[in-house]
């Protein structure tokens, strides 16, 4: 077999894998609206730039993972340990920035 057989080989693999729990997770992720607003207010802080509420998209988020993750599909995550744990991380950052921006609004209330 060539090496571009073999990429083919590959990439069809890829093609072929179904998502389990960490894809369906993910998939959830991208569309909670308070992800999104992480991804805002993350980008604002890291670029040093005022991005609005609201600008990242359900796309966007699914870009930032796969990008982040280096994978192409989200159905990757359950096949990938590199990439899951990756996810992971993404995800327990998340989780605590969730809770202190929750608990911010809290006592501004």
């Amino acid at each position: 077999m060539t090496g571009t057989q073999n990429n083919e080989l590959a990439n069809r693999k890829m093609a072929d894998l179904k998502g389990g729990h960490l894809a369906r997770s993910a998939a959830m992720l991208c569309q909670d609206p308070a992800f999104q607003l992480y991804l805002d207010r993350a980008q604002s802080v890291k670029g040093n730039v005022e991005i609005p509420d609201g600008t990242h998209t359900e796309e966007d988020a699914r870009d930032l993972i796969t990008t982040a993750c280096q994978i192409s599909s989200r159905a990757e995550l359950d096949h990938n340990v590199r990439a899951a744990t990756k996810f992971r991380q993404i995800k327990a950052h998340f989780q605590r920035w969730k809770s202190r921006h929750v608990r911010r609004e809290a006592v501004t209330q």
